[in-house]
């Protein structure tokens, strides 16, 4: 077996599988890959059926990536085979005395250029009768978003990249990384690997891969969850009727929730509202207050979604205290490269895979992605006071 790579990528999740995935099309047999537990695992948080895809967000420096993001999956897409996004349409709703909340959105969009309707309380409804909106609630409704299959996604990148020449091996935690020289040497149980240039994309294990290089990066780790409920109403609820769809809520709390798909159920969480923990103290045991809470809001806004529960699964947030992204190369050792989704990534996998890749291979990429470096005050000053919901 080889030892020596031209390339390293420590974590096949979501950023990781993707940044295998166009590695091994520029260096194939070059690239390894190694995750330390199973490919497609549910101990962090590039799990389950789905996740939200869309072109409304908060700010223009996410909206300029959001069109690349599609043009990256329909690139997967068609290299595999394999249907990786699925278009609802998309609403993010906010109650009144929070309607302000949706004006970057908006604003983001029509910047760029992308197309939205916005819609009263009154014209949700008749669009999408499952809803019982209030006077002065409002709401975006964006045709191209929807859903990415994460499940299919992480395996569909890890097949295309072996089928590349990259080298993938599962169930290989990584022990230590030693900047050298020349590169990198990556230390784990089954044998220590060296590399011109690594990736680390390994989430909530990102500072123990990087705790020997002396860089760390400041970082909340929450215990997260999503609950399936089985609900009755299933024709009112499939994906060419039922939107996903964002709750900006302000005290009322952030919630977002998806038509019926992968399990014969909807889909709907709170965002931010687990707990802290570590990678060592989480439990994948349900939390009864997000899950009473979410209860009451669907319960209200949304009764017809709701049925018997099937299940509640647990994931983890790991989350710059910006909540921005981290897409940039150590200061003092260039070779290490790291990618970090801040709990709202996986959107973006593919491109944050391919942005990861170019800069792994040339130092620089196209896309705008200035402000997701290491170096800004959210991530360089103690005194930077976090906000992790995404309109607060």
């Amino acid at each position: 077996m080889k030892t020596s790579y031209e390339f390293i990528v420590v974590g096949c999740g979501g950023l990781g599988s993707a940044a295998a995935y166009w590695l091994s099309r520029v260096a194939g047999r070059e690239v390894l890959a190694l995750e330390q537990f199973g490919i497609g695992h549910d101990n962090g948080a590039s799990q389950d059926h789905s996740r939200i895809i869309r072109l409304s967000y908060h700010t223009p420096e996410y909206t300029a990536l959001t069109p690349h993001t599609y043009t990256a999956w329909d690139e997967i897409e068609a290299d595999s085979g394999q249907q990786l996004v699925f278009r609802t349409g998309g609403l993010d709703v906010a109650p009144a005395g929070y309607t302000h909340l949706l004006d970057g959105y908006a604003d983001s969009m029509r910047a760029a250029g992308i197309p939205f309707d916005s819609l009263d309380h009154r014209e949700t409804m008749e669009r999408f009768p499952q809803w019982r909106l209030h006077e002065g609630d409002r709401a975006l409704f964006q045709s191209e978003s929807g859903l990415v299959d994460p499940r299919r996604a992480i395996q569909t990148q890890i097949a295309l990249a072996r089928s590349h020449g990259a080298t993938v091996l599962d169930r290989t935690p990584v022990r230590e990384v030693i900047p050298t020289a020349d590169g990198v040497d990556v230390v784990t149980d089954a044998g220590t690997f060296h590399a011109a240039r690594m990736v680390v994309t390994s989430d909530a294990w990102t500072n123990q891969v990087l705790a020997s290089t002396g860089y760390q990066i400041p970082l909340t780790v929450t215990q997260e969850q999503v609950t399936y409920y089985a609900t009755p109403h299933l024709r009112e609820f499939a994906p060419d009727r039922f939107p996903i769809w964002i709750w900006h809520g302000g005290d009322t709390g952030w919630f977002y929730g998806f038509p019926v798909y992968g399990e014969v159920a909807t889909k709907a969480g709170e965002d931010v509202g687990g707990d802290v923990v570590t990678t060592e103290t989480r439990t994948f045991e349900p939390n009864p207050r997000p899950f009473d809470k979410l209860h009451r809001f669907l319960s209200e806004r949304i009764p017809d979604s709701l049925g018997p529960v099937l299940y509640t699964k647990t994931c983890l947030y790991t989350m710059t205290p910006d909540r921005d992204f981290v897409l940039d190369r150590l200061p003092e050792h260039p070779q290490i490269t790291v990618g970090l989704g801040s709990a709202h990534g996986f959107k973006f996998s593919c491109l944050i895979g391919q942005i990861l890749a170019d800069l792994a291979s040339e130092g620089d990429t196209r896309y705008p992605i200035a402000p997701f470096g290491l170096n800004r005050p959210a991530l360089t000053d103690p005194a930077f006071e976090p906000a992790f919901n995404l309109t607060a």
